[in-house]
C-alpha cells in the first residue's frame, strides 16, 4: 500500500469519526461504551498531546506543515528500505493531516477515545493520534532493526 493511500485512509477514518462524535455528543459530554473502562467523550483539545501547550494553534500548524514536508522528503529516501517505513510514514502523515484539518477549521483537535482502568485515566485521544503513535513505533522499530 502506498504512503498516500494509507495516509488518505487514516485521514478519512479520522475525519468521519470526528464528524460523528460532534453530531452525537456535545462538547464535554460522554457516553459509556464499557462502564468504568471506555467512554466516547467529546473533548476539544486546544493544545498538543495531553493538552500540553494550550492555545498555540499557529505554532502547531507550522510544526505540522514542517513535519508533513519532512515525511514527504524522507519517504523518497527510505521507500527503498521496504514496506515498514512507508507504512509508518503513511500512518504519521494521515494522522498529522487529520489533526491539522481540525486545528485550521476549529482551532482545536477533536478527541473522543477515553479510557480509564482501576482509577487511572488516560487523556482522551483520536484516530489521528493513534495512527501517529503506531506509525512512530513502527518507524522506530524498522529503523532500529536496520542499524
Amino acid at each position: 500500500m502506498s504512503l498516500l493511500l494509507l495516509a488518505a485512509i487514516v485521514l478519512i477514518l479520522d475525519q468521519i469519526s470526528k464528524f460523528i462524535i460532534c453530531r452525537i455528543i456535545l462538547p464535554g459530554g460522554s457516553f459509556p461504551v464499557i462502564e468504568n473502562v471506555f467512554y466516547l467523550t467529546h473533548v476539544q483539545n486546544k493544545g498538543a498531546a495531553f493538552g500540553l501547550f494550550p492555545n498555540q494553534t499557529l505554532f502547531f500548524i507550522i510544526v505540522t506543515l514542517f513535519t508533513i514536508l519532512l515525511i514527504l522528503f524522507f519517504h523518497q529516501r527510505i521507500s527503498k528500505e521496504g514496506s515498514s517505513p512507508s507504512w509508518a510514514l503513511g500512518l504519521i502523515l494521515g494522522g498529522a493531516l487529520g489533526n491539522l484539518i481540525d486545528r485550521i477549521r476549529l482551532k482545536a483537535v477533536i478527541d473522543f477515545l477515553d479510557f480509564s482502568l482501576k482509577g487511572y485515566h488516560w487523556p482522551s485521544f483520536n484516530i489521528a493520534d493513534s495512527a501517529i503513535t503506531i506509525g512512530a513505533v513502527i518507524l522506530f522499530i524498522s529503523l532500529f532493526r536496520k542499524k
